[in-house]
């Protein structure tokens, strides 16, 4: 058997913060939710879903596959913050997740990239 490892995602440079939101936008698109709209993860829940994780690949998944199964049995049909606080996640996540929180609250840490300043002559 071998072991694959893939090391979590970072958010403290701009590739990070765009290597995120990307698979944060990838998830969205696969999401079968009845009530689940662009932007769901990628813009309202990105932060959120980054802290609950700790960047943990397995633990993102782990964590919205049980937010979906919530969702659908609660008849909500989508992601929310009120709801994926009611979702349990593993022990090694929910460690690291009160520092992270505590810094994107703060505003020192981000999970959006910074969005690119239009030059002259270009459309808004």
């Amino acid at each position: 058997m071998t072991t694959l490892t893939l090391p979590p995602f970072t958010v403290d440079t701009e590739a990070g913060r765009a290597q995120w939101r990307k698979l944060m936008l990838t998830i969205e698109r696969l999401l079968v939710l009845g009530d689940a709209y662009r932007g769901m993860l990628a813009e309202d829940l990105a932060d959120y879903l980054y802290a609950r994780s700790t960047g943990h690949f397995a633990s993102l998944i782990t964590l919205i596959c049980r937010g979906c199964r919530r969702a659908v049995d609660s008849g909500e049909e989508r992601l929310t913050v009120d709801l994926m606080d009611a979702v349990k996640n593993d022990v090694a996540a929910e460690r690291g997740r009160l520092e992270l929180q505590a810094a994107l609250e703060a505003g020192t840490l981000t999970t959006k990239p910074r969005r690119k300043k239009k030059g002259p002559g270009q459309r808004p």
